[in-house]
C-alpha cells in the first residue's frame, strides 16, 4: 500500500518555483489553444475546403477536453499527478502535430479531438499540483496566478492566431505547441518526481466514466448545434437533450450504487464543494456570455467597428486578471476569504446593472469603467472557489475535486453562451 502524505511536499523555494513555472506553462498550452484557432478558421477553410465543417474544429476540442477533465483528476488520485500531467502533455503535443500535418478538414477535426483529450487534463492538474506543493494558506496567491494566466491567454490566443495566419501559416498555431510542450515536459518531469504521494489503491469506475463522457457530449452537441445547424425546436436537438437527461440519470444512479464512484456523492453534496461548484458555474456563465456577446452589442447597438469592439473587451479582461491575482493574495491575509468573492460578485452585478439600464446612452468611458469592475469582481471568485474546494476534501481526493470543479465551469460557459 502506498504511504500517504497529508501536507504539501517539503520542497525548496527553487523546486517549488520550477514546478510552478512548468505547470503554468502546461496550463497556458491548453488555455491558449481554446482561442488561438478562432482567428485562423477563415484561412484554414480556404486552404482545406469543406468550410461548412469549420465550427467542428472548435467543437471537437471543446467536447473532448470538457469530457475528460474529471477523469484526469480521478486518475491522478489513483496513479499520481506526475504520470497524468506528463501523459496529458504528450497527448496534447501529439494532437498538435496531427493538426499541423492534417491534409483534410475531417482529419483536422479528429486531430483536434485528440488534442482536446490532452488539453482537458492540463488546467485541472496544474491547479491540483499547486495544492500539493504549497500550504493551504498560500494556495490563494498561486491560484490567482493560474486564473491570471488563463484569462490572459484567452485574450492573447486570438491575437496570436491572427498574426500566425497572416504572416506565417495557419499550421503555426499548432506547431508553436511543440517547443512549449517540450519545455513544459522538461521543466516538470524531474521536479514532479518529488511531489507528495496521496494516491491510494483504488479502481476506476469505467461505467461511470463512460456515462459521464456520454452525457457531456450529448449536452455540448445540443448546445453547439442548436440555433446554428438545427433550430432549437428540431427533432435532432430534442433527441440530444433527451439523451442528455437519460444519460445523466443513469450516471447519477451509477454513482449512488458504485462501490468506488467516479464522483463520490458525499463529496459533491458537501456544502463547500456544492456551493463553490454552483457559484463557479454561474460566474463562468456570465464571464463567457459577456465575452461572447458584448462585441455584438458594441457593433450592432453602438456602431463600433470590429476592432473597436475587441478593444472594448480589454477593460473586463484586465479587471479579471487584476481581480484574480490580488484576490488570491488577499486570501492569505483574510480568514473568512469567501467574502472576497461575495463582495466581488456584488460589484460585478452592479456594473452589469448600470450597463443594462443605460445601454444606448452610457458613454464609452463609463462602459470601460463598468467592465473593469465587472471583471475585477468576477476574477477573485475563480481562486476562491478552487482553494475552498481543495481545503474541504481529503488529499487523496484533491484531483477529482479540482477536476470536477473545472468540469462544471466548462459546462457553465457552454450553457451560458447557449442561453444568451
Amino acid at each position: 500500500m502506498t504511504k500517504e502524505a497529508h501536507g504539501p511536499a517539503r520542497l525548496s523555494h527553487g523546486e517549488v518555483r520550477t514546478i510552478i513555472i512548468g505547470i503554468l506553462l502546461a496550463m497556458f498550452l491548453a488555455a491558449v489553444d481554446q482561442t488561438i484557432v478562432a482567428t485562423a478558421l477563415p484561412t484554414i477553410g480556404r486552404d482545406l475546403g469543406d468550410e461548412h465543417l469549420l465550427s467542428w474544429i472548435v467543437t471537437a476540442y471543446l467536447l473532448t477536453s470538457t469530457a475528460v477533465t474529471p477523469l484526469y483528476g480521478k486518475l491522478s488520485d489513483i496513479v499520481g499527478r506526475r504520470a497524468m500531467l506528463l501523459t496529458a502533455i504528450a497527448v496534447f503535443v501529439a494532437g498538435s502535430v496531427l493538426c499541423a500535418v492534417s491534409p483534410t478538414m475531417t482529419i483536422l477535426i479528429i486531430a483536434r479531438a485528440v488534442q482536446g483529450v490532452g488539453g482537458g487534463g492540463l488546467i485541472s492538474l496544474a491547479q491540483t499540483i499547486i495544492a500539493d506543493v504549497v500550504t493551504p494558506a498560500e494556495r490563494g496567491r498561486y491560484m490567482g496566478y493560474v486564473s491570471g494566466v488563463f484569462v490572459a491567454s484567452s485574450v492573447l490566443g486570438p491575437v496570436l492566431g491572427g498574426l500566425f495566419s497572416e504572416y506565417l501559416s495557419w499550421t503555426a498555431v499548432f506547431w508553436v505547441n511543440l517547443p512549449l510542450g517540450f519545455a513544459a515536459w522538461a521543466i516538470t518531469s524531474h521536479a514532479l518526481a518529488k511531489l507528495p504521494r496521496h494516491e491510494r489503491p483504488a479502481r476506476l469506475d469505467v461505467t461511470g466514466a463512460l456515462l459521464m463522457i456520454a452525457f457531456t457530449v450529448a449536452l455540448l452537441l445540443a448546445l453547439s448545434l442548436g440555433g446554428v445547424r438545427f433550430t432549437w425546436g428540431s427533432t435532432e436537438i430534442a433527441a440530444l437533450f433527451v439523451a442528455f437527461v437519460v444519460l445523466l440519470g443513469l450516471f447519477i444512479w451509477r454513482q449512488v450504487r458504485a462501490e468506488e464512484p467516479l464522483l463520490p456523492p458525499a463529496m459533491m453534496i458537501h456544502k463547500v464543494v456544492g456551493a463553490a461548484s454552483i457559484a463557479s458555474t454561474f460566474s463562468m456563465m456570465a464571464f463567457i456570455a459577456l465575452a461572447t456577446f458584448l462585441p455584438t452589442f458594441f457593433e450592432a447597438a453602438r456602431g463600433a467597428t470590429a476592432g473597436q469592439s475587441g478593444l472594448m473587451l480589454m477593460p473586463m479582461t484586465c479587471g479579471t486578471v487584476v481581480g484574480a491575482t490580488y484576490g488570491g493574495r488577499f486570501m492569505v491575509r483574510i480568514r473568512h476569504y469567501r467574502m472576497i468573492a461575495v463582495v466581488g460578485l456584488a460589484m460585478s452585478a452592479l456594473g452589469i446593472f448600470v450597463m443594462a439600464i443605460l445601454p444606448a446612452h452610457i458613454p464609452y468611458v463609463a462602459i470601460a469603467i463598468c467592465l473593469f469592475f465587472v471583471g475585477a469582481g468576477i476574477g477573485p471568485g475563480f481562486p476562491v472557489a478552487t482553494v475552498a474546494v481543495q481545503n474541504a476534501v481529503e488529499p487523496w481526493r484533491m484531483g477529482v475535486a479540482t477536476g470536477s470543479l473545472n468540469f462544471v465551469r466548462s459546462l457553465g460557459g457552454a450553457v451560458g453562451t447557449a442561453i444568451f
